[in-house]
């Protein structure tokens, strides 16, 4: 990613074919980030925090279909939770 910022309002949504478990790492990425994991409903399975370069696998606790990573913080600013339910437009 080699970024040193993303918009405050701004994030990369990662779509899957089937729900599988999933697990992100933060290789060549500079900035904190915070990661959703959702289900094929789009219901928020996991709301986890992620270091900058850390190699670890950040994985999902059940099978997800889609992952959207954010600025660290920014779900709980919106006060978003687990269990909520996202809705994505094109």
């Amino acid at each position: 990613m080699l970024r040193k910022e993303l918009e405050e309002n701004s994030g990369m949504l990662f779509i899957f074919e089937e729900s599988q478990k999933l697990c992100f790492w933060m290789k060549n990425t500079l900035i904190p980030l915070s990661i959703a994991y959702m289900d094929e409903d789009y219901k928020i399975i996991d709301l986890l925090d992620m270091k900058p370069l850390d190699l670890t696998p950040i994985c999902s606790s059940k099978p997800a279909k889609y992952a959207l990573e954010v600025n660290k913080g920014w779900f709980e600013k919106q006060g978003i939770k687990t269990q909520d339910k996202a809705v994505i437009e094109n």
